[in-house]
């Protein structure tokens, strides 16, 4: 518990630091480029397809109709932009966690090591491909859960449990995973993760939540329509900013976790070398005892 406590206010600290502030406004700069990009080529279409879907659905129809003479609307033109923005919602957050893992992790996981923990020796445990390769796959399994999970969603108290257990999940084995690739040798990463498997699965599950506070704004209605070029910037930089403070708080956990297991393990290095000295000269006196009783039965006549 005081590891964990310590690394959450280490991270909030971190946060506030001029250089963790660019690094997170840098992946919101390329996604709100790329946003714009797709939105301009595509949202009128994607909105278009929606909306015949939409009316295209027996089971739904009279519920529109019935909607639209109650509010004298078009429900599914309203509704359309909102159905578009909230498929693309689960795009976004992957996307907002492969840049942070492809990119920042490495380097808020460097500005720890270079000021916390200076002296910590790399063994470079594992390769940058091999941490991409793990992300992806990681991220693969968690959309696949998040699609069998979707019809339990309609559970109301399910929908506030699923989704952040499936990201914490992702970001546990994601941040952990990243926190540890430059300094970790493989066998001491596996220690860790074993050892320290509830608290990071903890931390990602806290991160899970946090990551779902854009959507409560996204959440609004039909006010998220009208400024949703002024929202899913903000959305997006709350996300990045989340994952920044996840990356910076598995990072502080795991060092600090892996500069512990390393003094353990070089406290009983000379407790076994120790042991191993006097149980030598044990043996090394048994054996003289032993030589002076076969030359003192040798000598006597």
């Amino acid at each position: 518990m005081r590891l964990l406590l310590d690394s959450f206010w280490r991270a909030v600290a971190y946060c506030m630091l001029p250089r963790v502030i660019v690094l997170s406004l840098l992946p919101l700069a390329l996604m709100v480029l790329l946003a714009a990009g797709l939105g301009y080529f595509y949202w009128d279409a994607a909105v278009a397809w929606t909306r015949e879907a939409l009316d295209a659905w027996p089971l739904l129809s009279s519920f529109w109709a019935w909607i639209g003479r109650l509010f004298s609307s078009d429900v599914t033109a309203a509704l359309a932009p909102l159905v578009v923005v909230f498929g693309v919602t689960p795009l976004i957050v992957v996307l907002s966690l492969l840049i942070v893992a492809g990119f920042m992790a490495p380097a808020l996981t460097k500005l720890v090591a270079e000021r916390r923990f200076p002296t910590l020796e790399q063994k470079k445990g594992a390769s940058f491909f091999g941490s991409v390769l793990r992300s992806l796959g990681a991220t693969v399994l968690a959309l696949i859960a998040l699609v069998v999970s979707m019809p339990l969603w309609l559970i109301p108290p399910l929908v506030l449990i699923l989704p952040p257990l499936i990201w914490g999940w992702l970001t546990y084995r994601v941040m952990s995973f990243d926190a540890l690739a430059e300094h970790a040798s493989p066998e001491e990463r596996a220690t860790l993760l074993r050892a320290h498997r509830l608290p990071l699965l903890c931390i990602g599950v806290l991160c899970g939540y946090l990551g779902a506070a854009p959507s409560i704004v996204w959440a609004s209605g039909l006010l998220f329509a009208a400024a949703f070029f002024v929202l899913v910037p903000i959305a997006i930089w709350i996300y990045t900013l989340v994952f920044a403070f996840s990356a910076l708080w598995f990072a502080h956990y795991c060092l600090d976790a892996l500069t512990q297991l390393r003094a353990q393990r070089a406290a009983q290095q000379p407790a076994a070398g120790s042991g191993d000295a006097q149980q030598q000269a044990i043996e090394a006196a048994e054996a003289t005892e032993a030589n002076k009783a076969a030359l003192s039965q040798w000598s006597s006549p």
